[in-house]
């Protein structure tokens, strides 16, 4: 028996990459997993955005440097346009500023060409959830930098005041809703029936915030949430007892 459920679709995937053995490598891999299916080819950013628009997969995998308009432009305009598509970054580059400005962008995922194959397969699947996935080396630089930017402060100090919402000006009105409810410790399930909306594009709203406010988890989402003055009413939903935090999914 196989993980995939018989009545669920496989993964549609556009590939961007103007290197054709690259291309023709991943679609072997995409063929082989049982659960992904390639739908369209791209070599350029202009095409990878004109495909996203008219086959509407899935998951776009995007590579950064190809001619004409750059991965991180393609990505910025397929998000844009279909908030729904999950764009995961495929690249050689895992420099600081390529990393972040795909993120920025809306990437939700961002995976090294040389990373284990079955490293792009599970990026896949993830952001085909809803979720969002780094790679290893990625992930730790994306830790490393909100460390720098969030240093604990010394006991002694007294706390900062609180940013409030205009903190996060990078959010949509949907996702900084999103955001707060997240700090008052809603699971998915309980966001999608407060909102009324679906329990995937919750996860798509929390991918996007992950990503904009360049937080590797749920938690790291909580914590800057937290500093910034939102979910004050934690306390009357999100906690079983003062100080514990139940689960969230």
């Amino acid at each position: 028996m196989t993980d995939l459920e018989p009545s669920r679709k496989p993964t549609r995937v556009v590939l961007a990459d103007d290197h054709p053995l690259f291309r023709e490598g991943v679609a072997s891999l995409l063929g082989r997993s049982g659960d992904a299916v390639l739908v369209a080819e791209a070599a350029t950013g202009e095409e990878a955005v004109r495909l996203a628009d008219e086959m509407l997969p899935d998951v776009v995998l995007m590579d950064l440097k190809m001619p004409g308009m750059g991965g991180t432009e393609a990505t910025r305009r397929i998000v844009g346009h279909n908030p729904h598509i999950g764009v995961i970054v495929l690249t050689m580059f895992e420099d600081e500023e390529s990393v972040f400005a795909a993120l920025k962008a809306g990437a939700r995922g961002y995976v090294l060409k040389d990373a284990d194959r079955g490293m792009l397969l599970d990026a896949v699947r993830a952001v085909a959830r809803g979720e969002a996935l780094l790679g290893p080396s990625v992930a730790r630089r994306v830790l490393e930098q909100f460390a720098q930017v969030n240093p604990p402060a010394p006991e002694s100090t007294p706390s900062a005041p609180s940013l409030g919402a205009e903190s996060f000006d990078e959010l949509t009105p949907r996702e900084l809703e999103v955001l707060r409810l997240i700090a008052r410790g809603l699971r998915n399930r309980e966001i999608a029936g407060r909102l009324v909306i679906s329990e995937r594009t919750v996860g798509n709203h929390i991918s996007n915030i992950f990503a904009k406010l360049q937080v590797a988890d749920r938690a790291q989402a909580i914590v800057r949430a937290r500093q910034a003055g939102l979910g004050d009413e934690a306390g009357k939903e999100g906690y079983d007892a003062p100080g514990r935090m139940r689960p969230v999914s």
